[in-house]
């Protein structure tokens, strides 16, 4: 088994047919399906399904699918720092959801170390990909939240993916909307009374996604809703439809990027716990270590 293979199996998975995955490959298909099917012999499963209609993965194959994601992310981790190393060059990233204080400690960090080269990353991403890229280290640091909904789901991942959360606040549930939105008056709004707009929430794009929801009443049966996974096109959608997005009543973590909106307290309970998490027994490098500080100035609760 090699890391080619592990990089076929994974394009494969993304591709809606094995011709489109050769192509983004740029290998024949012959080659690729018997590179595959080379692996599989070696293994023992079936990782695909190939039907008239195209390929899926089999159970097998899903499952099989995490490990070569984890294992590849571990090689890209290793080639970057160590084949044709430049010593010089320093390297740090985080990944978060949608919190910009996490981005504001990010760039305070980040001044307080002048190198000459580095490369940076900052991950504005989904839950699952927050989660893991902290446990495979892609990333030293993760920015989570979880609220009553999904409390526990969050809690058991951790342990199961050897993360430590540390929380930093603990804030209510408000409603963001446009400013000139009929209901921006009030000093408190319900669901029922938000109901005939449109609620406008990140896509997580995962088949845990009320599980993994970022956003507080993530089990809440919202008849209008519009799934978004950029912020500026959230803020369009909400201005152009009354639509209303539910947060933590921080603006500077709402979608909004402009000063068109307001956040209105929700009747609705369901408070968000907001940490960060790393890697049980990993040793921050020194900007890692600099980053939490930057994050604890923003501290509200007590562990």
């Amino acid at each position: 088994m090699t890391i080619l293979q592990l990089k076929y199996v994974i394009a494969i998975a993304s591709s809606s047919s094995m011709r489109e995955a050769a192509s983004k490959l740029y290998v024949s298909q012959p080659a690729l399906s018997t590179t595959v099917r080379e692996l599989e012999e070696e293994l023992g499963i079936q990782i695909f399904q190939r039907t008239n209609k195209g390929i899926k993965l089999t159970q097998d194959g899903m499952e099989f699918l995490a490990y070569a994601k984890q294992a590849v992310s571990q090689y890209v981790i290793i080639e970057d720092r160590y084949i044709g190393l430049d010593r010089e060059r320093k390297h740090f990233s985080v990944s978060m959801q949608h919190y910009v204080f996490a981005v504001h400690a990010f760039i305070e960090t980040l001044k307080k170390f002048p190198y000459s080269k580095y490369t940076y990353a900052v991950h504005e991403t989904k839950t699952d990909e927050v989660l893991g890229n902290v446990r495979d280290l892609k990333s030293e640091i993760g920015i989570i939240s979880y609220s009553g909904n999904n409390e526990k789901v969050l809690k058991k991942l951790f342990r199961e993916y050897q993360l430590q959360f540390y929380p930093l606040m603990k804030k209510d549930t408000y409603a963001y909307v446009w400013k000139e939105h009929p209901l921006a008056h009030l000093k408190e709004v319900s669901l029922e009374e938000l109901s005939e707009y449109p609620c406008v929430s990140f896509d997580q794009n995962s088949q845990n996604e009320f599980y993994l929801s970022e956003e507080a009443l993530g089990d809440y049966d919202f008849q209008k809703l519009i799934k978004s996974n950029d912020r500026a096109t959230s803020a369009e959608i909400m201005a152009g439809l009354n639509g209303y997005s539910i947060g933590t009543g921080i603006m500077t973590d709402s979608v909004a990027l402009t000063d068109g909106f307001v956040c209105v307290k929700l009747k609705e309970e369901d408070p968000l716990t907001i940490g960060y998490i790393v890697r049980k027994n990993h040793n921050l490098s020194e900007i890692g270590e600099r980053y939490i500080e930057e994050l604890n100035k923003y501290k509200e609760v007590e562990p």
